[in-house]
Parts: structure tokens; sequence; C-alpha cells
């Protein structure tokens, strides 16, 4: 069985991403039937030649814009594995749905235009792409067709986008010179770029390793709902981290009340066992009435739940976040009122230069190191040891102002 990789192509925009996507898609014959007549058609309308990007940039405003809004998967296979490519906006008022896209990813492809080089929210992407602990990192170096696949043009932008990455520690395994629209370098070598000896985009994505699966990880299974079916009460979830069998002792947070697995409810089946990245549903032995955002770990590896998260956040509002202001806290299924108790330090996205230390604000756009208290108990993880409960996000009257980490 082949495996996968998850990876998000992220940029400034009109850097090529959507192209690229459509390149990809082209190049490794995954193109939905029907749709490159739809795409012709569209392009025939619009009085342009084929543009790949129009193969992610289905929405109508978008190619009337010219900009992806939001973060879209899509899906091509190699003899190696099979891929899952998440299409992350460039343009800045879109940089919440890049944290989300980015956060899910394996890998990411930085594009970067060789005629504008490395703009601010190119830097700011790759900051975010550090933050998030995203290491597997290629760079393509787009547009090559339009400066002649001149060398030394390449080699300057190289060497620029190489000293800002190497600022936030990433070190990309390969920076690739290629042409999206004329599909060199993507799928195979191009014979117009003699004096690049490295691999194309679609071999580099083929050398990097999927992460490692949380399946060994302690259990970690938030709760998502509670059904009734018949005499059935269904706990229904995503298992985060680790595995269960029937017949395995639970612990609940944060009740701390205990039982045993009676069964593994799928779609129409019952299972006998289910592991890190599967929905399921499950019944206990005993009645334990559990509510959305409790959740079902390990007894023998049971982790703390606290009320103090010390995080690494980007904030997205263009209202500013204050000191001991009150917002709300979201991880995996958790939810809870929280007040802001520190905010340490104050970074910027784009240089990395150190703002402000103690401050009283995080404004738009900015980092900041911050403690937050919430109302009630939680289970939280440190984002190096099960990344998705390691990640959070902030509300303000329901609106996402900030992603984050928690350290």
């Amino acid at each position: 069985m082949k495996d996968s990789l998850k990876f998000v192509i992220v940029g400034h925009v009109d850097h090529g991403k959507s192209t690229l996507i459509g390149r990809l898609l082209y190049d490794t014959n995954s193109i939905p039937e029907g749709r490159m007549e739809e795409i012709k058609s569209v392009c025939k309308e619009l009085g342009k030649g084929i543009e790949f990007g129009y193969l992610m940039d289905h929405l109508q405003e978008e190619r009337e814009q010219a900009i992806t809004i939001d973060t879209t998967q899509t899906f091509f296979k190699t003899k190696k594995r099979d891929y899952v490519i998440i299409d992350a906006p460039g343009h800045r008022e879109f940089i919440k749905n890049m944290v989300t896209g980015a956060s899910q990813a394996e890998a990411a492809i930085l594009m970067v235009d060789v005629n504008e080089g490395v703009q601010e929210q190119t830097k700011r992407h790759a900051y975010i792409l550090g933050m998030l602990g995203l290491r597997q990192v290629i760079v393509a170096i787009n547009k090559m067709d339009t400066i002649g696949y001149e060398k030394g043009h390449f080699h300057k932008v190289k060497n620029d986008i190489m000293e800002a990455l190497h600022s936030i520690k990433i070190s990309p395994s390969h920076v690739i010179p290629v042409s999206a629209k004329k599909g060199d370098n993507i799928a195979r070598p191009s014979k117009k770029t003699p004096w690049y000896k490295g691999p194309a985009i679609i071999e580099a994505l083929d050398m990097f390793t999927p992460m490692e699966s949380e399946r060994n990880n302690p259990l970690r299974f938030p709760v998502q709902d509670v059904y009734k079916f018949a005499e059935k009460r269904i706990i229904a979830g995503r298992i985060e981290s680790g595995s269960l069998r029937a017949g395995d002792s639970i612990l609940a947070l944060p009740s701390g009340e205990k039982s045993r697995i009676k069964s593994i409810e799928s779609y129409k089946k019952e299972k006998s066992k289910a592991e890190a990245g599967e929905s399921i549903g499950i019944t206990l032995e005993d009645d334990l009435f559990l509510d959305r955002g409790d959740m079902i770990v390990d007894p023998a590896n049971a982790p703390e739940t606290t009320c103090t998260i010390k995080g690494h956040v980007f904030w997205m509002d263009n209202k500013p976040l204050k000191k001991n202001e009150r917002v709300t806290f979201k991880c995996a299924t958790q939810e809870s009122a929280c007040m802001i108790e520190k905010i340490e330090k104050v970074t910027d996205s784009s240089t990395l230069k150190i703002l402000r230390r103690d401050s009283k604000t995080l404004e738009e756009r900015e980092v900041g190191d911050i403690t937050i208290k919430t109302e009630k108990p939680l289970v939280i993880e440190n984002f190096n040891q099960i990344r998705n409960l390691g990640r959070f996000v902030l509300e303000r009257k329901n609106n996402v102002c900030a992603g984050g980490i928690i350290t």
C-alpha cells in the first residue's frame, strides 16, 4: 500500500501557486474528466490562452479577481505515493485561511516570482511555516520563462530567499527554477535550464517523508458529539492520537470518570480497533454523561488539565488584542472563555524584529508570545508532542482573530 503526503503551496499573491497546482494535475493525468474542456471554454470567454490556474480557481469570483480566496484541497498520484495539495491564499486579507491550510500540512512549496523576488508576504508565509514546525520545504522560483531562463538572475533571487529563510531557521531541501505555465522542472528536468542539476518538483516531493502517525502516541479522543440510537449512546469524534480497542479502559476528562469501551462504531458496522486520524463513534460499558469538548484518554498516560496556557500566536484582526482582554480559546473540540494574562514578546512577522516586550497590545500581523488563563480546565499538549492538540485559535465575537501553537 502506497503512503500519502499532504503539502501546502504558499507565497505572495500572483506568484503562480494555482498555476503550479494546475500543472501538477495536468502532468500527472489527475484532471477530472470534462474539467479541461470547461477550463478551455472559460479561458476563451475571458479572451486568454489556456490558464492552468483555473483548474483551482474554479469559483467565478476568483476568476474575475484573479486571487485565490479559500483553502482548497486537491489530489494527485505519483508512482511512489498519493498527494493531497492544500492551496493557500497569498492575498494579505486571506492570511487566516493560509494559517489554517499550513497547519494541516506535512511539507510545503514556497512560490517566488523571479521578477518580483522576495516580498513582505513571502517572508510572512515563510515565518508561519516555521512557526507551525514545517521543515520539509521546497522553494520554487517561478516564471523563469519571462527572463529567458537566465542563471544569474535565478541565483540572485535564490540568495535573497535563502537569507530570509535562514533567519527563521528553515533550510529548504531544494530551490528549483520553474515555469509553472510552460511546465519547466515540474514533472521532469527541463532542457531550458541545463545549468540546474537538481530534481524537478515532483521528484523533490517524492524525496520527502510522510509525518509519523500519531497512533504511537497516547490516546487522545476529543468528544465531538453524543448521539442516541435506540438503546445506544454513541460518543462521536476523531482520534487525534493513539488507538483504541473494544475492552480498553478509558478515562474521561475533565470529570475523571473511568469506564471501558463496549464497542467501536463505524459507518453501518462495528470495528474491533481504531487509530489516529479515524472519525468514529464508541459506546461505553458505563453511562458517563459526556459532552462536546470532553476528552477520552488512556488512564495509564493521562495528560494534565490546566487553565494556564503559554502559546505563540499570529494575530490576524485589524483591531489589536489587548492585555487582560477576554476572548474565546478553541483547541480541537474544546472551547473556553479566556483572559490574555500576559503579552510577553511581540515580533514583526515580516522582518522578524522584536518590537516590544511585556506589551499591552498585539497588532495585526504581529506574532506574540502570550500567556492565556482559561475559565475552565482544558486538555492541551505541547505542539511538538501531539500537533492537533497543540494548535489553537482565538475568537472574538465568533470571528477567528488568531492562530497559534502551544509551547
